[in-house]
């Protein structure tokens, strides 16, 4: 599948701002790999432990790793805490043949509120959104950033429109703008808006005040199923 290769709109004009948006970018690459150092190591007795409750709960791989689009369109494989069953796919196509309620919901948000795929201690995962912390191996491999918008799969691509270009022109992030503005509970036309907003404005300093946001987002679990 083609994907698009888009300008950052600082190189557009002229040199002395590019070079301001330059200095920038390596800021913010510098932020995300100290904090997601610090993270890991912070993190990963944690992490140990969610690997052995879903091993031993339910048999199977610990992490899944799904196939996103990335920065400039390019692939990249996702990590994620396994939080839905080994037979996921089949649950899903089994609910979507016989509900047309949750067909419906499915094509609007490419989401379920009430999904049969998720596990017992899945749902918790993504409650407190403990699921996303293996995408610190992500951020580290230059995949991800710490903010940015959440990575899309091939079938989300047409939502974005004329707007694809603008999710391509950043890295894709553990957390965002999207995530601090009421994550599911918002509608997905309004999540690429976020993410439109989000690439024309993002900068070190937004970052910063994005991730200091994402504290009481995750704590109080806001739109997170």
């Amino acid at each position: 599948m083609h994907m698009a290769v888009v300008t950052p709109p600082a190189a557009m004009s002229g040199g002395r701002r590019f070079t301001g948006a330059r200095w920038d970018a390596r800021i913010t690459r510098m932020m995300d790999l100290a904090v997601a150092l610090i993270a890991l190591a912070f993190f990963l007795p944690l992490m140990l432990v969610i690997a052995t409750i879903i091993y031993v709960t339910d048999p199977g791989p610990v992490f899944f790793a799904h196939r996103r689009v990335g920065r400039g369109g390019r692939h990249f494989r996702c990590l994620k805490f396994r939080s839905m069953a080994v037979n996921a796919e089949e649950l899903l196509a089994e609910l979507l043949a016989k509900d047309a309620e949750a067909r419906a919901e499915w094509a609007r948000d490419h989401k379920l509120k009430n999904d049969p795929r998720i596990t017992a201690i899945g749902g918790l995962l993504r409650k407190s959104s403990l699921d996303e912390l293996p995408q610190l191996f992500n951020v580290l491999r230059g995949e991800m950033s710490l903010v940015g918008p959440r990575p899309i799969v091939d079938a989300e691509v047409l939502r974005y429109g004329r707007y694809f270009a603008h999710y391509c022109s950043v890295r894709p992030g553990i957390t965002g703008l999207w995530q601090v503005s009421g994550r599911n509970n918002t509608s997905y036309r309004r999540r690429v808006a976020f993410d439109v907003t989000y690439s024309r404005s993002r900068s070190a300093l937004f970052d910063a005040k994005i991730l200091v946001m994402t504290v009481p987002s995750v704590m109080l679990a806001r739109g997170s199923y």
